[in-house]
């Protein structure tokens, strides 16, 4: 079984990855967001990202840096099948998936405008915000000296493979493709 996390900035392409190595490779998801949303529907919260980011990390600070991806890959293990863990946030996170066999992390990362534009396409129930508070958002996820809180930007220090994503799906499939040839997925 292998297992792959997946990191990176708002908008970059982690749902393009997610859905390439379910599509062609038969991985199976295991999504953070969701885990977000029926906890957040269980406590009668409003869905948005501020709830999420509340949720998650009064979650850590309860269990443990690393709850949320250690509740997916149990699942993930239960289940025995290739598996992509859909999204990492903190570092307490990695260092606890890297206890893992198998286990591998991926990043991705565009420019602003061009994800805040894929932000803005998509049109989630998380997406309608301006350009100023998607910079504001993402400021705040990056850095964090709580091991509880979003550290976006040290998990994609930590990454085992990090993909550029300005340019079009095949671009970034081609990027995928070539180091799932290197690991022999």
């Amino acid at each position: 079984m292998k297992i792959i996390g997946i990191t990176g900035t708002l908008g970059a392409g982690k749902g393009t990855i997610v859905d390439y190595l379910v599509n062609h490779y038969g991985y199976r998801h295991y999504s953070v967001r969701g885990y977000l949303i029926e906890e957040a529907n269980r406590r009668g919260m409003e869905l948005n990202r501020d709830t999420f980011v509340v949720v998650a990390n009064d979650l850590r600070a309860t269990h443990c840096p690393s709850y949320i991806t250690d509740q997916l890959y149990l699942q993930a293990a239960e289940n025995g099948e290739n598996a992509i863990i859909e999204s990492v946030r903190t570092p307490g996170e990695v260092e606890s998936l890297r206890k893992q066999e198998h286990f591998l992390l991926f990043a991705v990362d565009a420019d602003p405008e061009i994800r805040y534009e894929r932000v803005v396409g998509r049109g989630s129930e998380t997406d309608h915000i301006s350009y100023e508070t998607f910079l504001e958002n993402e400021a705040r996820e990056m850095s964090s000296t709580d091991p509880n809180h979003q550290n976006i930007g040290r998990c994609m220090q930590m990454a085992d493979h990090v993909f550029m994503n300005n340019g079009d799906y095949e671009d970034l499939y081609r990027q995928v493709e070539s180091v799932l040839q290197e690991i022999g997925a």
